[in-house]
């Protein structure tokens, strides 16, 4: 006999299809971390389970535990984020946060990454912000909240509150003046705007992550520093950030 179900909300960050009519469903959620389901018969026609289980679909779920598994046995979707699936661009860096948070979400609580991707995917289906200050805004947020938060408060070296010509050390996590930067590190530059904006997304309430504005150029300095910054420091790169970029138009500012 199964135990005793569960109810609890839940964000899908993968799936993967398996046997004729099922899915394996990696799940984040507030309360019970980042945990796999499975979905019998969530591919099947008309199946009531099938909306809850695509990718980046938030739903209350009941669950139950089976030997090492959850099982999903019923689903409600609270929310789809429509808006991201009619522009191919803001879903491939949704996808791509998907695939980020994924990585960097432990089994313990996981409630703020939980917060904090739902945040990104309502700044991109609602609220229309761009793509290129939602991705740097939200990896150096998550970085923050995975334990690699780069210390930003002023030259880690000399101490200067304002960092002469500053730059972000990828391999240190550290900012610091372009003078004292040490040997064997990564250094991106930043303007000054760019350096304020990071330090606000850092900094700053849950409310106000995408309150900023920056022109182009110092945007893209952002974009480039927050981009290199998660590669380092997880070691690894991602096959949807890199879709994601290859399907940027020609005028939109692109990380290299």
């Amino acid at each position: 006999m199964p135990n005793q179900p569960i109810v609890t909300a839940g964000l899908v960050l993968r799936e993967t299809v398996t046997r004729e009519t099922d899915k394996i469903l990696t799940v984040l959620t507030p309360d019970r971390g980042k945990i796999s389901l499975i979905a019998r018969g969530a591919r099947r026609k008309n199946s009531r389970l099938a909306a809850a289980c695509q990718l980046l679909a938030y739903s209350e779920l009941t669950i139950y535990e089976k030997g090492q598994w959850f099982m999903l046995d019923e689903a409600e979707t609270l929310e789809l984020f429509t808006g991201l699936r009619t522009d191919f661009v803001a879903l491939s860096l949704a996808s791509y946060l998907a695939d980020l948070t994924d990585a960097t979400a432990q089994a313990e609580d996981t409630s703020q990454l939980l917060r904090l991707l739902l945040n990104a995917l309502y700044a991109l289906s609602v609220l229309h912000k761009p793509p290129q200050l939602v991705k740097p805004a939200f990896e150096l947020r998550l970085m923050a909240l995975s334990g690699f938060e780069p210390l930003a408060d002023g030259c880690a070296v000399c101490g200067r509150p304002e960092p002469e010509n500053p730059v972000l050390d990828a391999v240190h996590g550290v900012v610091c003046c372009a003078a004292c930067r040490e040997k064997g590190g990564l250094s991106m530059p930043l303007s000054p705007a760019a350096l304020a904006a990071l330090r606000h997304v850092l900094y700053c309430p849950d409310k106000k992550l995408y309150s900023f504005t920056l022109d182009t150029p110092a945007l893209r300095q952002l974009g480039q520093a927050a981009e290199v910054y998660v590669t380092v420091q997880l070691e690894r790169s991602f096959r949807t950030l890199d879709y994601y970029k290859s399907i940027l138009p020609q005028e939109e500012p692109t990380y290299d």
